[in-house]
Parts: structure tokens; sequence; C-alpha cells
């Protein structure tokens, strides 16, 4: 079996996200008019209120091992398609009545080390000595599989310092995927002797992982390739899995690259391109990895790699080994 030492350094063609909006949350600057007599300004108007059943039902999702990606109490695409899975393979659509739980904030959770300011361009990217969270609103959006924004909108008057209360989604913290549809219970991650399959379905963006007896043990929304990289359709197999890993950016191997950029690694951390993990596979320059950008996942394109949330990649991270099937079908 190869360890985790033999897979060759994360060199790839996909994982850099084709979308409008920067790594974290939506900028905030707006246009603004000049100041004079005539000029006042708008209040702004109340935040939408929080669509409870779209949340109880993320949770539920969440917590039977479908996931709908990033809670965010929207009864999205990804959190539909995850709903209809569920109900296919027999579970419950049952909201969660406990959705929300009460969590103290820790010192650990503000102690950091955070990186404040994380530029988009890979060569400034690469200077930095790592790529944490932002913030403690970032770590713990990521803890509790929610936007940041969902966690400013249950708390407005919360400043997300140590020893706060908060209320925030209550999801499971195992990284293993429910023993029912609808239960909460241990799974032995892929025992001895079982056989795995992870199927990506381009039509769908979604990623599932079944036994040998048809059994779905994971089901998560996933970003897949584009025009210009599509996703490489055919059966592939696991070499490898590297955790925190670094990113070997080449621009070679990307078509949109700047003329001014050069190779470069690009320090490890949840804001890393590729996330918290890298599964490697057969196909070279392909992997399923983690990212930076939970919120669009299912919602963009990519490089042609497969990208999911970093809790959704590290919970598939622990149900493969070397030799898993990976199959990529339109």
């Amino acid at each position: 079996m190869k360890t985790i030492k033999q897979i060759p350094p994360v060199v790839l063609v996909s994982c850099l996200v084709f979308s409008a909006a920067a790594s974290g949350e939506p900028a905030a600057a707006q246009h603004r008019h000049r100041a004079g007599p005539a000029v006042r300004s708008k209040a702004k108007p109340a935040p939408a209120p929080i669509d409870e059943d779209a949340l109880r039902t993320q949770v539920m999702l969440d917590r039977a091992g479908y996931s709908p990606g990033e809670i965010d109490a929207t009864m999205g695409t990804s959190t539909k398609r995850a709903l209809e899975a569920l109900t296919k393979d027999g579970g419950k659509a049952d909201a969660a009545p406990d959705a929300l739980t009460t969590y103290r904030i820790t010192e650990q959770d503000t102690a950091g080390p955070f990186t404040s300011q994380i530029p988009s361009d890979m060569m400034r990217m690469a200077q930095l000595p790592a790529l944490n969270y932002r913030n403690a609103l970032e770590a713990l959006g990521e803890r509790f599989h929610t936007s940041p924004s969902l966690l400013r909108r249950l708390n407005p008057n919360a400043r997300f310092v140590a020893g706060e209360e908060i209320q925030v989604p209550n999801v499971s913290h195992e990284t293993a995927p429910a023993a029912a549809p609808s239960g909460r219970q241990n799974y032995a991650l892929n025992p001895a002797g079982t056989t795995m399959t992870v199927t990506v379905r381009k039509s769908t963006s979604d990623l599932t992982v079944t036994d040998d007896t048809g059994r779905r043990l994971m089901y998560a929304p996933v970003t897949t390739g584009s025009e210009h990289d599509p996703l490489p359709i055919g059966e592939w197999k696991v070499k490898g899995v590297q955790r925190n890993p670094e990113f070997h950016y080449n621009p070679a191997l990307f078509w949109d690259a700047k003329s001014n950029q050069s190779k470069a690694t690009i320090p490890s951390g949840p804001n890393n391109p590729v996330g918290v993990v890298w599964i490697d596979l057969t196909r070279e320059h392909y992997g399923l990895h983690g990212t930076p950008e939970p919120s669009q996942i299912g919602k963009t394109t990519s490089h042609g790699c497969v990208r999911l949330t970093n809790w959704d990649a590290m919970k598939l991270a622990s149900l493969v080994r070397p030799g898993t099937k990976v199959v990529f079908s339109e």
C-alpha cells in the first residue's frame, strides 16, 4: 500500500475556481454617491427572515450523511438533490426539530493563527507562511458547516469572542457516515474486506460513496470541470491521500494563467486552493479535494478536478484507500 509520503506533490490541471466572487465572504464595497446637500443616505433594508424550514432540512441532511453543502438556510439545488437522494434511499425527510444548539466560543477558537488578508494572485499567495482561516468567524462557520453570514444572522449581537455563547447549526462532527439514512450512529470507516466505489456525476454535480452491496454511505454536492477543462469521463483509482497539502502551482497547466506567473508552492491551510485534503487519482494531475470557497460548491466550475467542502472532503478521505475505484460519469 502506498503511503501518503509517496504521493507526488499536488501539481494539477484543476482546482482554481471560475467565480466572480473572491475567496471568503462577499466584498462589502458598494458604489457611493458624492456628498452634497441634496443627497440623503438611505437606511439599510432589514435582513430577510431566516427560512427555518430550510435550515432544519439542511441540518437533518447533514446529520444523515446526505450533505447539502454549506448550510445557508436556503432550499437551493444542492439541498433539493440531497433530499431527493435521501428519500430515494428510504430515509425519512423529517426536518430536524433541534436544528440549532448553543455553543460557547473557546479561547482556542479565537487564538488563531489567522491569515486576515489572502490575495487572489498566486504569486503573492505563495509569499505567505500559511493560508489559515481569516478570522474566528470563518473558522466557526467551517466547524459548523455553515456560512459566516448565516452565523451573523443567527447571532446579530455577537462579537464572536471567547466566552460568548452563540447559536449554531446542530450538525454532527463525526467524520463517519450514518449507519442508516436517518440515523446518527457510528460507522466503522471502510472496514477490512469492504469494497468502496466513489461515483461523481457531471449532470447533477454530486458524489456518492457506495459499498460492495450497493448501499450508499455518503452523498455530497461537488463542483466539476468546465468547457475548457471538462471532467474526464472514465474509471480511475485512488493513489493516496494528503491532508493539509501544499499546492504546487504550474501556470503551464492552466489555460487562463497570467503571462507573468511562474511555478510556485502555495502554503497549506484551509484557504489553500485545494483546501485541507487532496485525494490523488491515477489520472495525472486530477484529484478529489477541498476548497476555500464552500459557498461555491455546486454553483461554479473548476479546471477539471472535483471539489467538495472541506468537511465533506475530509469525510471522503476517511472512506477511501489506495485502490478505491473512482468513476466519473455523465
